[in-house]
């Protein structure tokens, strides 16, 4: 059986070449509002960084890692971040348009305020991200660890989840409606007490017990006669 491939919605080239060294990156970050495109960054390794409203557009980056480094207020267009890790980095009041997140490693990641408008996540680790506030539209998700994620009033359209871990998520003020729920999971998942955060969401059979059971309510099991 041949492996399903991810959904994609950036449209750099996978072959884009590197054709900006770590300094030349590093000092154009430093600079306002400055410009990074049509270059691929290959094993980078970033620490303490801050970006001042940098522009990224048909960018790729391959194993990068980056640790501490503030990527709020940035526009990320076209760009794709393969095999990277991020340790305790901000995306914050960000846009991201038409990107894609791979096998990556992102836990505590904040969108905090952030716009996503095309984004894709495929098998990565984004455990304890922050999207509350954000606004988001055309997401997906598919083979990724979004536990302990907080989405916090955010507005969400067209998104779409696929054997995604959202144990104990918060999605207070956050609509589901429309989100097929059935194939993830969402043990402890934190929504009102009334749980109209899921009025017009999809969920299986046993997730259905298990949101009854939020609500106070006892399923009880037939009895059958032996």
């Amino acid at each position: 059986m041949l492996a399903r491939q991810p959904h994609r919605c950036s449209q750099v080239r996978d072959d884009l070449g590197e054709h900006m060294t770590k300094g030349e990156l590093v000092e154009r970050m430093a600079a306002d509002d400055a410009h990074v495109s049509n270059t691929a960054f290959s094993g980078l390794e970033l620490s303490d960084v801050v970006a001042n409203g940098t522009v990224f557009e048909n960018v790729i980056f391959r194993s990068c890692q980056f640790d501490d480094v503030n990527l709020s207020n940035c526009t990320f267009t076209d760009v794709l971040f393969s095999g990277c890790r991020f340790t305790g980095c901000d995306m914050g009041r960000s846009w991201l348009n038409r990107c894609d997140f791979r096998s990556c490693s992102a836990p505590g990641l904040s969108f905090l305020k952030s716009r996503l408008t095309g984004v894709s996540i495929s098998d990565s680790q984004f455990g304890y991200c922050d999207l509350s506030e954000a606004t988001v539209e055309h997401l997906t998700a598919n083979e990724t660890n979004l536990s302990e994620a907080n989405v916090y009033s955010a507005r969400l359209h067209h998104v779409a989840l696929d054997h995604c871990d959202l144990t104990r998520a918060t999605v207070f003020r956050s609509s589901l409606a429309g989100v097929d729920l059935s194939t993830c999971e969402i043990a402890g998942l934190r929504v009102s007490a009334d749980l109209r955060e899921l009025r017009s969401a999809t969920v299986s059979a046993d997730q259905a017990a298990q949101l009854i059971g939020l609500l106070g309510i006892n399923v009880k099991e037939d009895e059958w006669p032996y």
